[in-house]
């Protein structure tokens, strides 16, 4: 059934795979970001209620949304790493890892600044914020962890761990607006069949989700890149590839 990825496991494939996805994803952010955000923040109409300080739902939904995505995507590459002990995983895995702290860190920056005017607060320890906050030291925790050991093989099977029991912090986030009395709003746009969202806001926000995924495939396939070429550096093929870098 995953044959497909077996070559993958080379890091020259992987390289090349990098290569192969860097300009789709990189088109897919510039128009999806640009779309969506002028969209947005420029041409959709002001919430009745919120005016227009809800226009950040455009930079904190999808980051907050992708967050949560990213860290289930290392998590993953963290399983794949400890049952086919490939090192592509285990580097995929910290690829993503600063990524997904970013997105998390962008998602409680906005996510403060969205509710001082809503709450009258910058912070309360409401039981998403916290499991969001949760979700940031998480990522931390297994980049700290990966370079705690000088063993890049023991490193990435430590972090993958690591990464593997956070994944149950995951549906904790998600859940949490349901399962206890908080104060941060429901789902707006997983309910299709009654939407909580306007269509002239839903839809460039669905765009700037596209950007941002765009934006994280770029971002991870250049870092992806970047820990292949420092592990890989006296591969015959990694030589060749920086001579010919060299001689352009």
């Amino acid at each position: 059934m995953f044959n497909w990825l077996h070559p993958y496991a080379k890091t020259e494939r992987a390289y090349a795979l990098c290569n192969t996805l860097l300009p789709y994803f990189f088109v897919t952010a510039v128009v999806g970001l640009l779309v969506g955000f002028i969209w947005g923040l420029a041409f959709a109409p002001s919430d009745y209620q919120q005016g227009d300080s809800f226009r950040i739902i455009y930079i904190h939904v999808p980051s907050a949304i992708l967050s949560m995505s990213t860290y289930v995507a290392m998590a993953i590459a963290g399983f794949v790493g400890l049952v086919w002990q490939w090192k592509t995983a285990y580097m995929s895995m910290i690829a993503i890892a600063p990524v997904g702290a970013i997105l998390t860190f962008i998602s409680l920056f906005t996510g403060a600044a969205w509710g001082k005017p809503m709450w009258g607060t910058w912070w309360i320890w409401d039981a998403r914020l916290t499991a969001q906050l949760i979700l940031f030291f998480l990522y931390l925790g297994v980049l700290a962890l990966y370079g705690a050991f000088s063993d890049k093989t023991q490193a990435g099977k430590s972090a993958a761990i690591m990464a593997l029991v956070g994944v149950i912090n995951i549906p904790i986030i998600h859940y949490s607006v349901e399962w206890w009395n908080t104060l941060h709003q429901g789902a707006t746009i997983t309910k299709f069949g009654k939407p909580s969202i306007a269509p002239s806001m839903l839809w460039p926000l669905l765009i700037s989700i596209a950007g941002m995924v765009g934006l994280i495939g770029t971002l991870v396939m250049m870092n992806l890149k970047n820990q292949i070429l420092r592990r890989e550096l006296h591969r015959p093929w990694v030589i060749a590839l920086l001579q010919k870098t060299e001689n352009r």
